[in-house]
């Protein structure tokens, strides 16, 4: 049995432990914190615009149980909020806990708060990690889902320093590139003026510190509009976020609250006199970042380069997935580039060719379409999400966008792909 190493316990690093799993691997996730997920604690929003189409198709590969989780655990669904139609949102506290008893269920070996810190290695193949503890594990085949945020320094560089988001840097120690440290040079993102990195675009506030009208309005109806006084709207604000699919004049005129839980403020950040100055918010209070008056985290600083299989370019037994591999946004990017990562593993491992989706898949033509763009300059200015932005208006140019479930099993199943990722190949 091939023993599959995954770092990273996003929402990736959990849909490749899965695929891996179910192809016939021996697992073993290893995450710094003491959670699993990631970002994706303080996420929520799935299935809007062409991520609809993207979760079908998942599914419809063999890759659905997270899809499944963020669907029984959605707080709302089929809501429309500013440029977007058909979302869902999950309860960020209570996802975490189902996601984890799913791996479990199914043999993935678990290691939390277990720091990678290096690799090793033999020519271009990796032998094993190094956790921080000076502990080393051994394995046939690699999978880096570290993401691209952290470490402190990096965020005090591109951003206003740390400001205490879900990720915990300080208490749990940075992120470590391992592509890096094996050996190959990673790519960083930039923004629209050249400068590297980019905000997280949203930040979470407590509901209960929101007045009983906007949170009997979330728990209603899932968002809630706040207008932002005309001397206090600034459209240059919408460069700096990450999630280019809310780039929208919107979201500068007006704060946009969604119901995940927690009340998800749908800006990279925003000074606290002035959000206190807004009606029924004038007791508001930060869940996630703490100081999410004064930044966010900084995203984007650390892509492996790869190709249409997941694999990193230099390294023989290496894949990638989520952000690592691409100027990715959301949890529907991250689980289908980690489940195709995942089963992509075992392939690897046996000699097999790699799976590589077809791009009249929306899932594939998104893998191929971002690893063609960041090898441009400006490229590595563009986000690739199935929920809006250039990304969205080529899959409806394409054709690819689709809420028709018949039309979707037709196309999985001409393509010879139905269930893939079911399929136990050792």
């Amino acid at each position: 049995m091939a023993k599959i190493i995954i770092v990273g316990g996003g929402w990736a690093g959990c849909a490749a432990a899965i695929t891996a799993k179910k192809a016939g691997g021996d697992v073993y996730l290893f995450e710094r914190t003491d959670m699993l997920l990631g970002l994706g604690n303080v996420g929520g929003i799935m299935r809007n615009n062409g991520r609809y189409t993207a979760t079908e198709e998942a599914t419809l590969l063999g890759g659905g149980e997270l899809f499944d989780i963020t669907d029984e655990c959605s707080r709302h669904k089929d809501i429309e909020f500013p440029g977007h139609k058909h979302a869902s949102l999950y309860d960020v506290a209570i996802i975490e806990p189902q996601v984890k008893k799913m791996l479990q269920s199914i043999g993935i070996h678990l290691s939390l708060q277990s720091r990678v810190v290096d690799v090793q290695k033999d020519g271009d193949k990796l032998t094993g990690i190094k956790l921080h503890n000076d502990e080393i594990f051994k394995g046939d085949v690699f999978v880096e889902t570290t993401g691209s945020t952290g470490s402190i320094g990096n965020c005090l560089k591109y951003g206003n320093g740390c400001v205490m988001c879900i990720l915990r840097c300080p208490s749990f120690g940075p992120r470590v590139s391992l592509s890096r440290k094996a050996g190959v040079e990673d790519l960083l993102g930039r923004r629209n003026d050249g400068s590297y990195g980019a905000f997280s675009g949203s930040c979470k506030l407590n509901k209960d510190s929101l007045s009983k009208e906007i949170v009997s309005e979330l728990n209603k109806k899932g968002v809630f509009l706040v207008p932002i006084p005309k001397e206090d709207i600034n459209l240059d604000k919408l460069n700096i976020k990450v999630c280019q699919q809310y780039a929208l004049k919107a979201y500068a005129e007006n704060l946009v609250l969604l119901d995940t839980g927690h009340a998800k403020l749908m800006a990279p950040f925003y000074p606290l006199d002035k959000l206190r100055k807004l009606k029924g918010l004038e007791n508001a209070r930060y869940e996630d970042p703490y100081a999410g008056g004064r930044g966010n985290s900084i995203r984007y600083l650390s892509i492996a380069p790869r190709n249409n299989g997941m694999k990193v370019n230099g390294i023989s037994n290496l894949l990638c997935a989520g952000e690592k591999a691409g100027l990715f946004v959301g949890h529907t990017e991250a689980i289908v580039t980690g489940s195709l990562a995942g089963h992509n593993s075992i392939r690897l491992a046996l000699g097999m060719p790699l799976l590589n989706l077809p791009r009249n898949l929306a899932s594939g033509d998104l893998i191929a379409y971002a690893n063609e763009e960041i090898l441009k300059k400006e490229g590595l200015k563009k986000r690739f999400t199935f929920a809006g932005a250039s990304y969205f208006e080529r899959m409806k140019k394409l054709n690819l966008y689709t809420l028709d479930k018949k039309t979707l099993k037709n196309k999985v199943e001409s393509l010879n792909l139905l269930n893939i990722y079911s399929e136990k190949l050792l």
